[in-house]
């Protein structure tokens, strides 16, 4: 058989059509990748022009009342609270809702915490809403300084006293039907308790409210 022939023969033209269908099929999945690709890409892209348009302002929160029923240290160190506070919660976005998925909010005093965290429930705010949030604080047996219970007692002397509360938790935006992942957020707050003639009575009552400051 020539060498014509054998390049001509039927196991040839079979591994010739063989190698030709694989180059379609492989072209075929190249082309759907790179399709599927651009509908990504240009899904993505518009997510983020609608994102950067809109672009969601951060949650305004203000500490509407904030009052004092125990401040307390016992021997050894140990500091017994318990406080009633209202806190205003503020959309500001006129198209962007906000889920709040957690939060969770304690009070602190010369830097250290004097109340356990205190879940609020989940709930979802409307475009421009409002809501009003309260939760009970209570630290019961709590080590602290041996230095806070003099500081305590001076600012009874002074008849003022400064805490802070501090909310930790996670919130999802939504756009239309679109919603974002979690974001964490804080919020911190410093209100001034003023103490009557009579530093016993109770409960101890902010003197104003007080703006707070939030962080996504």
């Amino acid at each position: 058989m020539s060498q014509h022939d054998l390049e001509k023969s039927p196991r040839h033209c079979a591994s010739h059509h063989h190698h030709h269908g694989g180059f379609k099929l492989s072209k075929f999945y190249k082309r759907l990748f790179y399709g599927l690709s651009t509908i990504c890409i240009s899904v993505l892209t518009l997510v983020f022009l609608i994102w950067l348009i809109l672009r969601p302002s951060k949650p305004h929160f203000y500490l509407k009342q904030a009052d004092l029923y125990q401040l307390n240290v016992t021997t050894p160190h140990l500091l017994n609270s318990s406080m009633q506070i209202t806190l205003v919660s503020k959309n500001p976005n006129e198209r962007v809702g906000v889920y709040y998925d957690e939060l969770g909010v304690y009070a602190s005093y010369k830097g250290q915490q004097i109340t356990v965290g205190t879940f609020i429930p989940p709930f979802y705010q409307g475009h421009k809403d409002t809501n009003l949030l309260t939760a009970s604080l209570i630290g019961s047996g709590l080590p602290v300084a041996p230095s806070l219970g003099y500081d305590v007692g001076r600012d009874q002397t002074a008849g003022r006293l400064e805490l802070s509360l501090r909310v930790d938790g996670r919130l999802r935006w939504k756009v239309g039907t679109w919603v974002s992942s979690r974001y964490r957020f804080t919020v911190e707050c410093i209100t001034i308790m003023g103490f009557s003639q009579n530093i016993s009575s109770v409960p101890l009552n902010s003197i104003e409210g007080a703006q707070c400051s939030t962080t996504v």
